[in-house]
């Protein structure tokens, strides 16, 4: 059978299983396509998408109102379809090996209602083998079928980057693979309906597997390399920035930049590659080399805030400071792993309370995963030091008085600012003769 002819012929429909930052793109992008099931576990999730609303802000309230998906925390509905893409996430223990429990559970609920003809396609991150080795044994467990005869899967890694408006899912090249020469080109049309960029067909599972965590894993060692010269021209008294703005004049380089490294991709799938590879017996030196240096940039920038204090005079524990941007990047609502509450944790060992502010990110989300609360910024005031923590679009648009009017009167040589993202005038508050540093 054709897979992409039945779907626009609408004899058959898709779901996609998880519906967050990487699921519902693509639950919407297909939906203007072909009829598609929309399932998530998270009931108040539904209810908001349903009523057209996008907590996310990664397609807006208006096309989640004009969309066809058919919403849904029923899973029974699964049922209707016959090729199923999942979307769920897949993040790290304490102990910073892979959790495949949502992964996991989801191959539980598709199997629950997997009907006999289908084809089955992860997108979450993973190790190489999971989907294999893992996920095809619970659907075969669950829906008591044949994985090569009764059903088929595939592996497609997701490359959405959550709050890129440019990047998306259309105009990125999308990683296609299958267990078989059939299923892999019925996976590379179905997918072709939406992604005008084109394919890419992995020969094998794996390959597309070890894709995925390997293109983060390289981001994530070129960052650490930036994080490192960054710790190392601070005590050279070099301004990182200057050096990057002037190293950039090269064709050839790179355009990385120091930063903090958190959220779900980056700052996890390296874990899944290093993990893999240990239990072959290859202990990885350069991958977790970069993620100690990663991990540890928020207490770096926490010791950097405690030393500018200092140098003001300040009397540190009961010093005013204001965070902006508690987000684990800019222009994105989501506060999962971010490096930014590092911060804040080792500036509350030192009996510094910050003020936070966020534009974007959902206040009761905050209060629920870090038990902190977010302030409106218009209600910061008389601070002695300012953190800008997150470029949010809305704080590149701030002018140097919005920034000085925040804080107490005291003599300029005293107020501190930390730009751990670079956005701030720099020379305009030096010339002020205010503290400034940056990342």
């Amino acid at each position: 059978m054709s897979f992409k002819s039945d779907l626009l012929d609408r004899t058959i429909k898709l779901s996609v299983i998880g519906l967050g930052y990487v699921g519902m793109p693509i639950a919407l992008a297909f939906a203007k396509k072909i009829p598609v099931v929309g399932y998530d576990v998270n009931s108040d999730k539904i209810s908001l998408y349903k009523k057209g609303m996008d907590p996310t802000n990664e397609v807006g309230n208006d096309a989640l109102k004009n969309t066809n998906v058919y919403f849904t925390d029923d899973e029974t509905k699964l049922r209707d379809a016959k090729f199923h893409i999942v979307a769920v996430p897949t993040p790290i223990n304490q102990d910073k090996t892979p959790d495949l429990a949502p992964v996991v559970n989801a191959s539980k609920t598709i199997g629950r209602n997997l009907i006999k003809g289908s084809i089955v396609v992860y997108e979450s991150t993973v190790y190489p083998g999971v989907t294999e080795d893992v996920c095809a044994r619970i659907l075969e467990k669950e829906s008591g079928l044949i994985c090569g005869q009764d059903f088929w899967i595939g592996y497609s890694p997701e490359r959405i980057n959550p709050g890129d408006k440019t990047h998306r899912l259309n105009n990125i090249k999308k990683i296609v693979s299958g267990m078989d020469s059939y299923s892999l080109e019925n996976i590379a049309e179905v997918y072709e309906l939406v992604v005008e960029a084109g394919v890419h067909r992995a020969p094998t599972i794996k390959t597309a597997e070890a894709a995925k965590v390997v293109e983060n894993s390289q981001r994530d060692i070129n960052i650490a390399f930036m994080n490192e010269l960054a710790m190392v021209f601070d005590r050279m008294d070099i301004d990182t920035t200057a050096v990057i703005e002037a190293m950039n004049t090269k064709w050839n380089a790179l355009g990385f930049t120091p930063g903090l490294v958190g959220g779900h991709c980056i700052g996890v799938d390296p874990y899944y590659f290093v993990y893999e590879a240990e239990k072959l017996g290859y202990h990885s030196q350069i991958i977790l080399s970069g993620r100690k240096v990663n991990d540890g940039m928020g207490e770096f920038i926490a010791q950097i805030i405690i030393k500018q204090l200092i140098l003001s005079g300040k009397k540190v524990k009961d010093s005013k400071v204001m965070v902006m941007g508690i987000t684990f990047k800019e222009n994105c609502p989501d506060v999962r792993n971010t490096k930014v509450f590092d911060i804040i944790k080792h500036l509350k060992e030192v009996g510094i309370d910050p003020l936070l502010t966020d534009p974007i990110a959902n206040p009761s989300e905050v209060k629920k995963e870090y038990n902190v609360d977010l302030l409106p910024f218009d209600d910061i005031h008389d601070v002695d030091c300012i953190v800008l923590a997150v470029a949010h679009d809305e704080y590149k648009t701030l002018n140097n008085d919005d920034i000085t009017k925040k804080f107490k009167t005291i003599p300029n040589n005293e107020k501190v600012i930390v730009d751990v993202k670079g956005i701030f005038d720099r020379e305009y508050y030096i010339n002020q003769e205010y503290l400034f540093w940056r990342l």
